[in-house]
């Protein structure tokens, strides 16, 4: 059995922002189809035009899918309850990672510092509520 994974989050309204967003921090490429273009008849809701159907960013060892949650409740993103790891390769592009996060409306979690295992270890959570926790080799 061949398997290959990818996280799906549902986005309270704004997964069309929040997929640029990860495409200009990740790199990669961006599949992103609206309700709107998409053919989508016999759906037993109206979704907005604007909506994501689906979207899919593919960027060297990661791959993130998600849309428009269309649910009225739908729960905020921030949690302690998950976080995306990023294993990067470096002390320097851990913290640069880090740096583009916060500088564009995220906020650290946790200090990027040697953890109890001897790599270092950090978490920010991204404008959209999401938290990565970021670990490389000290």
């Amino acid at each position: 059995m061949s398997v290959t994974s990818s996280t799906y989050i549902s986005f309270p309204g704004n997964a069309a922002e929040a997929f640029v967003y990860y495409q200009d921090l990740l790199g990669g490429e961006l599949e992103l189809l609206t309700y709107g273009s998409a053919d989508l008849d016999g759906l037993p809701f109206t979704p907005p035009p604007e909506a994501v159907a689906h979207a899919k960013l593919t960027a060297d060892a990661i791959a993130i899918s998600g849309g428009d949650a269309m649910s009225s409740d739908r729960p905020p993103l921030r949690s302690d309850v998950y976080s995306f790891l990023l294993e990067i390769d470096s002390a320097d592009e851990g913290r640069a990672f880090i740096e583009r996060v916060t500088s564009t409306g995220g906020e650290v979690a946790m200090p990027f510092e040697v953890a109890p295992w001897g790599d270092l270890y950090g978490q920010v959570v991204d404008k959209f509520g999401v938290k990565w926790a970021v670990v490389a080799p000290a």
